[in-house]
């Protein structure tokens, strides 16, 4: 899994390319949003489009990083088009749970 960073209009988004499972991906994932948030990052977006699968370990660490940054008084969002991945968000009910968004800029928007 790689992961690429920026920033925009102090919301800090996440590239994610690879599969996102149990093991070495899923603890990249956590170590980069806990350092994230030591720099004082409270508003986050993570792009899922190229990730091709996930698994329960992934989505353990989506939900670990979203429960961190509320209680950081921050907010988590995703972005997900259409596909294996947005499909197991829908079936674990994460859609319900962190706000997931078709596109970059419907994520964007309204962030509060």
């Amino acid at each position: 899994m790689e992961l690429s960073f920026r920033e925009s209009g102090g919301v800090h988004i996440a590239n994610i390319s690879g599969r996102l499972t149990i093991g070495q991906a899923s603890e990249q994932l956590n170590t980069e949003l806990d350092k994230l948030l030591l720099r004082g990052a409270k508003k986050i977006v993570l792009i899922l489009d190229d990730v091709p699968q996930i698994d329960s370990s992934g989505i353990s660490a989506l939900v670990k990083n979203s429960i961190t940054l509320t209680h950081a008084g921050g907010e988590l969002r995703l972005v997900c088009g259409q596909g294996r991945v947005r499909d197991a968000l829908t079936v674990t009910r994460l859609v319900e749970a962190i706000p997931t968004f078709e596109t970059e800029s419907a994520a964007l928007a309204n962030f509060g």
